[in-house]
């Protein structure tokens, strides 16, 4: 038995663990790993050594909670044991004084990275170190690398830590600038093939740490055997590091899929078993000091209406909740929020019953509590970050900040917070979803003048017309929307700006500073046959006819929506979810989910998928549509799509899928294509010299500035769809940084430009 003596939470699913491990710790080399077994019936999976300290006899791992074994790993704690753990075990990384050396890592990768770091600098080289991973959150270990390495470049594949790409881009540039000697690349499989596709024509030695399928670990059965330059190796004793120009990848990835159906299948049995079930009504989350439970409408009954889908917390269930929060003295939930909440100020209100002062804490930093309560990612973020989380449940801050939202709508006329006097000057908002009404609170806060134009008929952007009411009511919007409005805001409605005014207009009429924040409208096509057949759908058409248009309700609206028997909708987002769902809501007797990758690189909330999942929709995975079929009246009667399988990453940082040369056909008669959104052209176009990006998003600083003087935008139309608390993060910094423009509290980086606009488009 070995014990566990730490344990904490590094990134949403990482966990460090160190356990008691003197003879293992003493021999401990670079790039060795360890096998072990939680219990009597685990299996055994190999972890690398991420660190030992062999004066005090511990050792340090890094797992990634992905499966059922490592889930159960990550619920055990301090004080704990692990049944069984075997090493040092493989070959330590070959350590001699090389030059200049580059270490690239990736995911969890990093953890291997660590020693063979401290082995190089301890033989006289100069280590690069570049680390990656998909957002800031999944960074592991970024500040050791940093103090040990000469230099240590990070990529994010969002862009929101160091440098927005891949790692092999910025391995590129390195190389053709200087020499290197070596490269060591340890993450996906992916990712070191194409570090080693890279290094090849340059002739520069790479090695490449494999984590292949294994069973005990000294060699015995060959489970872990893999291709190196067309010689069959076992990794656990002839590796695990190999030359990654001789590794056979496309093998090992097949390899590694050989038991994926039973590990799926023991995973979801075990969660099961060990998270609260549902009978009637569900509940989410985990019983006494796991923390309190959110109660959740049956899946029979609320999927054949419109209603919201989760009940929310009794006020019991609030106090006992807030109850566990431990009041950090250095909080991780807030550095976890994009908005900067002071989430134990506003909990310990809650725990004295004090919901209104929790309330008003909460809006000094945040005006829609409501809606953030309900469809902000709180898993990835600021519950992501709870300490609770690394032995038991995190607290479950949006539910609480929902309630204490709820509660104050029962008391009817909400509190106004503290504003300042006006100060004479007007900011103009361009769009009015969440990080334009953001920005337009809180200017209206610290004495500004605030009009908000929007393009629709109604308020609320996204919010409105994007996210269903099952899960966002209207009147939940409305009442959000009201309250900024009683700060002293007016919105303006049917303006499209770009067209019914111009940003120079605007500026002519007073406005000191405009906000764009029009989010990312225009929807992606396939560019398949078929796409334009009757009964295909983009999901914002869809959801905007029932959301927005209330076409459900048709004949009693007068916008019509088409319902269908059979229903496959095309992407793995949220806005997926919310159309399969929706179709169910229409009377679809069958909904498929359509997805090119797999169930762990879909972007959705997990808490989406799992809603659909209860309400009957089946999940497709590894399937690309290839041609949609219709009849001789030009509607569609099938969907003919590509069987997947999973190569290198793509731009999103994501693997890319290929056809496997497979293919099948679905009966179908409505697609719902939901493959995501480039920026809407209109006012983007109409505003000269204004620097964009990719498809035609506004480039800005972190600051929300653009090149422009006295331009600002924020949300979607800076990054691409993303989610309602990262815009109202945007629109946070965007406020801040109109405040300092006005006030002339920091240097205006160019003179006023011209702003006026093109021909209209």
């Amino acid at each position: 038995m070995f014990k566990i003596l730490h344990k904490q939470s590094l990134a949403p699913l990482v966990d460090e663990m160190v356990i008691d491990a003197p003879h293992i710790a003493r021999h401990a080399r670079a790039g060795n790993f360890v096998v072990l077994r939680i219990d009597e019936k685990g299996e055994r999976i190999p972890l690398t050594i991420a660190d030992s300290d062999s004066a005090n006899g511990t050792v340090t791992l890094l797992f990634q909670k992905v499966g059922k074994t490592t889930e159960k790993l990550g619920s055990l704690g301090p004080g704990g044991y692990i049944r069984d753990v075997t090493g040092p075990l493989g070959h330590p990384t070959p350590v001699k004084e090389y030059g200049h050396c580059v270490l690239v890592g990736g995911g969890i990768g990093t953890a291997t990275l660590y020693p063979i770091l401290k082995a190089l600098k301890d033989t006289n080289n100069m280590v690069t170190v570049i680390l990656g991973a998909r957002t800031e959150g999944l960074l592991v270990w970024a500040d050791k690398f940093m103090e040990l390495a000469d230099e240590t470049v990070i990529t994010t594949d969002d862009g929101s830590s160091g440098r927005k790409g891949l790692v092999t881009e910025a391995l590129k540039e390195i190389i053709d600038a200087e020499s290197v000697a070596v490269v060591i690349a340890v993450g996906p499989i992916r990712m070191m093939k194409a570090v080693s596709d890279l290094t090849r024509p340059y002739g520069i030695k790479t090695i490449v740490s494999l984590n292949p399928v294994m069973v005990e670990g000294t060699g015995m059965c060959g489970a872990c055997r893999v291709t190196i330059g067309e010689k069959t190796r076992f990794a656990c004793v002839d590796g695990p590091e190999f030359d990654g120009h001789e590794v056979d990848f496309r093998e090992l990835e097949n390899r590694l899929g050989f038991y994926k159906k039973e590990e799926e299948q023991a995973y979801h049995l075990f969660l099961r078993k060990t998270k609260t079930g549902f009978k009637g009504s569900r509940v989410q989350g985990f019983k006494g000091s796991r923390g309190q439970v959110m109660r959740f409408r049956n899946p029979e009954k609320r999927k054949t209406d419109f209603k919201e889908v989760s009940l929310g917390l009794t006020e019991r269930q609030a106090v006992k909740e807030a109850d566990r929060c431990l009041q950090c003295k250095k909080p991780h939930c807030i550095a976890g929020c994009p908005v900067e909440i002071d989430i134990p100020k506003f909990i310990s209100f809650v725990k004295e019953k004090d919901y209104l002062g929790g309330l008003k804490k909460i809006r000094e930093f945040n005006m829609l509590p409501a809606i953030c309560g309900r469809v902000c990612p709180q898993e990835h973020q600021c519950q992501g970050n709870c300490v609770l989380g690394k032995k038991k449940h995190p607290v479950s801050i949006g539910a609480l900040e929902r309630f204490v939202a709820d509660y104050e709508a029962t008391l009817g006329q909400p509190e106004l917070p503290e504003t300042t006097p006006p100060n004479g000057y007007k900011v103009a908002v361009v769009g009015s979803g969440p990080a334009g009404l953001t920005v337009a609170a809180d200017l209206a806060k610290i004495g500004y003048g605030v009009t908000v134009f929007e393009a629709l008929h109604e308020p609320g952007g996204v919010l409105t017309y994007g996210i269903p009411e099952f899960r966002l009511p209207k009147k939940i919007i409305n009442r959000e929307i009201d309250f900024v409005k009683s700060l002293g805001v007016e919105i303006i409605l049917n303006c499209v700006v770009g067209r019914t005014r111009t940003i120079d207009e605007l500026f002519e009429d007073g406005f000191k500073a405009i906000f764009i924040g029009v989010g990312a409208g225009s929807p992606k096509y396939l560019g398949i046959p078929g796409e334009n057949l009757n009964n295909v759908y983009f999901a914002s058409e869809f959801l905007t006819r029932v959301n927005l248009m209330k076409a459900h309700k048709f004949p009693v609206y007068d916008t019509p929506v088409k319902k269908a028997r059979q229903v496959a909708v095309i992407g793995g987002g949220n806005v997926a979810m919310d159309s399969a769902r929706t179709a169910l809501r229409l009377g679809a007797e069958k909904v498929y989910i359509v997805y090119r990758r797999t169930e762990h690189e879909m972007p959705s909330r997990h808490e989406e998928v799992e809603n659909a999942q209860e309400e009957g929709v089946e999940f497709l995975f590894l399937s690309n549509p290839k041609e949609v079929i219709g009849d001789e009246k030009g509607y569609v009667t099938a969907l003919r799509c590509d069987k997947m399988v999973l190569c290198e990453p793509d731009a999103s940082g994501r693997r890319k899928p290929e056809c496997s040369g497979e293919e099948f056909t679905l009966d179908v008669d409505q697609v719902i294509m939901a493959i995501g959104q480039t920026s809407n052209p209109i006012l983007v176009r109409s505003v000269t010299g204004l620097t964009l990006w990719g498809e035609g998003y506004i480039k800005i600083d972190h600051d929300g500035r653009t090149n422009l003087p006295g331009i600002f935008a924020g949300g979607d139309i800076t990054t691409g769809a993303a989610t309602v608390i990262s815009a109202m993060g945007a629109g946070k910094r965007a406020a801040r940084s109109i405040d300092d423009y006005i006030m002339g509290r920091k240097e205006e980086r160019q003179t006023a430009g011209n702003h006026t606009p093109q021909e209209p488009l």
